[in-house]
């Protein structure tokens, strides 16, 4: 495979994944410099995930049109300038603008993350490679919040948006050291009412879901119809299209669909209960931030373990039994944080949950990220990437609006999280259950494989 691949695919999710987690460090000296109010600076939050989310499957669908190659170095080319541009920005308004173009060429960015792995990896190689890539996630998610209170105590609230300038210019030089773009097979021509629909569609519900915790779920009951009005609509529209801007092979996919609604319920879950702790060790125990995320340290370190592991599980157990089994560790995280002693009261208790849920998400991960990916239709690794992106961007949403706004405050939520973690159950029963084939001898692997890296499927 293209050497470059893994390390663009890893670096440039890796970009976003770290832009998220330091902008918390960001927010509270961005408000002091900016004079703005809580609902402005939750706009900046809010204005990126609702655009990001709005454009995933369209950006996928783009890719396999034109090539990943080159919708991936617009969108870190423009992640970068729109970074540089916060830094620079005069107010709250620019901040929050800029923001929403961070999240334009973040969706054009990330399908692409995971196209090149399937474009560029031969198929025995394709698990590793989503495992490191999991792993680089799990590291930046949780470094990110360290990096970004040095940065702010150092150098200001501006310095968690200058260092992606630099980051983003050696990933551009990367992602041109890639073979040539050339067209994607995706000939189909795309829908524009489609598109537009779903993006619609997409925006309202993410917005509404960031809502509910401020709001309460009676309070965005309107937009949340008009959401599922929207999906209605788009459902029909499909049907009836002669080039829908979810290719039909993808959708008749049931490990695809599978897998996107796993990645779905268990981000949720996770996510969620990530709020809710984070809440009652720091409001309700009195726990420092420092501490916080010390207490929470056993997550990350069995994501970035666990992930070799699940794609070492998955070759000899199937993704079947590997997905059934990372949600039940899952569950069980959630669980121990429920129970007692739980929630952070207990540091051994809270530790020992901590890496059942860093374990069980790894699985996961890799296991439905690999489904995605692997059974991608021909010429459709970019709009699966897109769905896949889409639904671990709506997860998260889902799982704090759910933890913030169930009747029974944030640590009273977890028996409702570990229930929404548990529907994941489903969808990993239905995943396929024969195990993968293990890796071929070197002499068994040739070139061809290389040469289909970058721009068609």
């Amino acid at each position: 495979m293209s050497r470059l691949a893994l390390p663009v695919s890893a670096g440039a999710a890796m970009l976003v994944a770290l832009d998220g987690t330091v902008l918390l460090m960001a927010q509270p000296g961005m408000r002091r410099e900016l004079g703005c109010t809580t609902a402005q600076l939750q706009w900046t939050s809010t204005g990126y995930l609702v655009a990001v989310a709005a454009l995933l499957v369209l950006a996928g669908r783009l890719g396999d049109r034109y090539g990943h190659r080159r919708m991936l170095l617009a969108g870190v080319l423009g992640f970068g300038a729109a970074s540089a541009g916060i830094g620079l920005a005069p107010t709250v308004g620019w901040v929050v603008g800029l923001r929403v173009a961070q999240g334009v060429f973040g969706a054009l960015l990330q399908p692409g993350t995971l196209a090149l792995l399937r474009l560029c990896c031969p198929p025995e190689r394709l698990g590793r490679a989503i495992a490191v890539r999991t792993g680089a996630i799990a590291v930046a998610a949780g470094a990110g919040p360290l990096l970004g209170g040095v940065l702010v105590d150092g150098f200001g609230w501006r310095a968690v948006f200058w260092i992606n300038v630099p980051v983003a210019a050696v990933l551009a030089a990367m992602t041109l050291g890639l073979r040539p773009d050339r067209a994607g097979t995706d000939k189909q021509r795309l829908d524009p009412a489609g598109a537009a629909l779903l993006a619609a569609a997409l925006a309202v519900l993410v917005h509404a879901l960031s809502l509910v915790p401020e709001r309460g779920w009676a309070r965005t009951s309107a937009e949340l119809a008009g959401a599922a009005g929207l999906f209605t609509v788009l459902v029909v529209h499909e049907r009836r299209a002669a080039s829908p801007v979810v290719p039909r092979p993808v959708a008749a996919s049931r490990p695809v669909a599978a897998s996107l609604v796993l990645l779905l319920t268990a981000s949720a879950g996770l996510f969620g209960t990530l709020f809710s702790t984070t809440f009652r060790l720091q409001d309700t125990l009195r726990v420092g931030p420092s501490d916080t995320a010390l207490r929470m340290l056993p997550l990350t370190a069995l994501m970035v373990l666990g992930a070799p592991a699940a794609e070492r599980a998955l070759r000899a157990q199937g993704p079947r039994r590997t997905a059934l089994a990372g949600v039940a560790l899952l569950v069980a995280g959630i669980a121990g944080l429920a129970g007692p002693g739980g929630g952070g009261a207990s540091v051994p208790a809270t530790a020992v949950a901590s890496a059942l849920l860093g374990a069980g998400f790894a699985a996961v991960m890799v296991t439905a990220t690999g489904t995605v990916v692997g059974d991608a239709p021909a010429g459709y690794a970019g709009a699966v990437g897109g769905l896949k992106q889409t639904a671990m961007n709506t997860g998260p949403t889902l799982g704090i609006a759910a933890a913030a706004a169930s009747g029974t405050g944030t640590h009273g939520s977890l028996p409702v999280l570990a229930a929404l973690a548990a529907v994941g159950l489903l969808p990993a029963a239905a995943l396929p259950a024969a195990a993968l084939p293990t890796p071929a001898p070197p002499a068994a692997r040739h070139a061809p494989h290389d040469g289909a890296a970058v721009g068609g499927a």
